[in-house]
């Protein structure tokens, strides 16, 4: 689990006091930071950085890859002796995951694409700490870093890879545009349905996934809150949900859209949204109300993106979507693979 939080409006300018203890002489703190903060000069002089510290703006426009996360590391090392005395991301999932592996690869040899998988890190990651600037993906509480790799798109999932600290203000997701806003509170609500009606479920799972699950609804149903009541807790929604699937797995939605996303390059959270619209067969009453959600917001789910896909492509997703083994077994049990064969995941794609 993440062992320190902070969390409230203002949160963010008790980053220099929380990183100042963690320096060690001439080593760099490095901030991985979503480059739709470059021209924010204010949100700039609230990071503060010391000495040799430095800024990596970075674009998130595409889903993280391994070879990006190699390339960061390699320039880090070429022009700083000294290992890094941590690294910070600020920004959404995709930044997140990024800082995670960052600090994960400054410390075990070879390629990120390497560590593809589950546990299979060796050496603790150096000191990294989450700031999210948008709420849903569970990024900043998760047990995996999610990247596309030059075979599959899967998680680094490790006891090494959750954040040392994250700190969490509501006021940093101001500004976010709604369909963002949609699409990764989706992502949130949808952990709390893959977690709440797969397998794996426990107690300790379920409290968190009944309580994301709740916030969602008060926030995207309900539609009483004020702007400030919402941001706070689809922040704690965010966290909850991620905090319910680190303790099980999620399901037919995330199993799909990372082949969506490999092959197509969708973003995560609309890929989510694309997939979860034709999964009646599956969650049944929670795709009702996702419907009913959508409306009354009025967005708009992209249609027709394998209409005009390759047998290759359609069957390179397909792979990549059968390799989620965990994921399979949660939402479907022992026996998914008598539900689930290449056909019917080939039906299901040509839907959307």
């Amino acid at each position: 689990m993440v062992p320190k939080v902070v969390f409230g409006q203002g949160s963010f300018d008790q980053l220099s006091s929380i990183l100042a203890p963690q320096r060690k002489d001439k080593a760099p703190f490095i901030f991985l930071v979503d480059d739709v903060f470059k021209s924010n000069k204010e949100l700039i002089d609230r990071i503060n950085p010391r000495f040799n510290d430095k800024i990596v703006f970075i674009s998130a426009d595409e889903e993280p890859k391994t070879s990006q996360v190699d390339q960061i590391v390699k320039e880090i090392k070429t022009e700083f002796t000294y290992k890094p005395s941590g690294i910070i991301g600020i920004g959404g999932g995709t930044i997140l995951d990024l800082a995670k592996a960052v600090s994960i690869m400054l410390t075990n040899k070879g390629s990120a694409a390497d560590y593809q998988g589950w546990d299979l890190v060796k050496s603790k990651a150096i000191y990294h700490v989450g700031v999210p600037t948008i709420s849903g993906t569970g990024a900043e509480v998760s047990r995996t870093t999610v990247l596309s790799g030059p075979v599959r798109k899967l998680g680094i999932n490790s006891d090494f890879t959750p954040f040392d600290q994250v700190i969490l203000d509501p006021d940093l997701t101001i500004g976010v545009p709604k369909n963002q806003w949609f699409y990764t509170g989706m992502d949130c609500f949808i952990h709390c349905v893959e977690s709440l009606n797969g397998t794996f479920l426990n107690a300790f799972s379920q409290s968190y996934g009944e309580k994301a699950y709740d916030l969602c609804k008060e926030i995207f149903v309900d539609n009483v809150l004020s702007d400030e009541e919402s941001r706070g807790k689809l922040m704690m929604a965010s966290w909850h949900g991620g905090m319910s699937i680190a303790y099980s797995q999620v399901g037919v939605a995330h199993a799909m859209s990372y082949g969506l996303s490999y092959v197509l390059g969708t973003k995560h959270g609309v890929g989510n949204c694309i997939v979860f619209d034709h999964l009646e067969e599956f969650y049944p009453k929670d795709v009702i109300l996702f419907k009913e959600m959508v409306k009354s917001h009025g967005i708009e789910i992209p249609k027709h993106l394998c209409a005009n896909l390759t047998d290759n492509q359609l069957n390179t997703m397909i792979d990549i979507a059968l390799s989620l083994v965990p994921l399979w077994e949660n939402a479907l049990g022992d026996n998914w693979e008598t539900i689930i064969t290449r056909d019917k995941l080939k039906t299901l794609y040509l839907k959307m």
